[in-house]
């Protein structure tokens, strides 16, 4: 993956050449929407409708649903993380919209900042709703952008941390699960956006 990413950079970077095309408007993807299948994958489908309001920042509307079958609390290098005893007794079905805030520092490097709101929507092991609930999640992100075939495309490599400082209540035997991982974080998630500009 390492030597992936620096091969994209090494052919793809626009910094140093030529200035390239400079689109204002974007949309952008996480790789999870292209990895959904699997007993533990999440389903889970995240786009990025960006503005660049500044030559170094810009905004964005961030639309979210993903499918949890354990509690998010579980930290990444735990043995327990995706092991079937953590399970919640079905699933929960978290969906949003929010916005988005990207700063660039120096030449690709960003920091960013996400706000969602989502909707939980229990599900019980036949499927059958049996109750709803709320999230306020955010999240904090540090990244590089590659610029790709004249900056018609893009990739972001990063590093984020989560947090729900808001996270009502839920049928019974959820909440049994996520007392035993009462943490509202989640830290140094790595991901990869894919984009496009126009």
């Amino acid at each position: 993956m390492s030597f992936l990413l620096f091969s994209i950079a090494a052919f793809g970077q626009q910094y140093d050449k030529a200035p390239a095309p400079d689109y204002k408007f974007s949309v952008s993807t996480t790789y999870f929407t292209f990895i959904n299948f699997g007993p533990t994958s999440v389903s889970m489908y995240e786009f990025h409708f960006g503005y660049k309001i500044t030559p170094k920042d810009k905004i964005a509307i961030k639309v979210a649903t993903w499918r949890l079958f354990e509690p998010m609390g579980i930290p990444l290098l735990d043995p327990l993380l995706q092991k079937e005893s953590e399970w919640y007794p079905g699933k929960i079905r978290e969906s949003g919209i929010g916005i988005a805030y990207q700063h660039f520092w120096w030449k690709g490097l960003f920091t960013s900042v996400e706000i969602l709101p989502l909707w939980k929507i229990y599900l019980d092991e036949n499927k059958e709703k049996i109750g709803d609930g709320f999230k306020l999640y955010t999240s904090y992100h540090l990244g590089y952008h590659i610029p790709l075939f004249k900056n018609r495309m893009f990739l972001e490599p990063q590093i984020h941390c989560n947090y729900w400082p808001i996270d009502t209540e839920g049928p019974q035997g959820f909440e049994e699960m996520e007392n035993k991982w009462p943490k509202k974080y989640f830290l140094f998630e790595p991901n990869i956006f894919i984009g496009v500009k126009f």
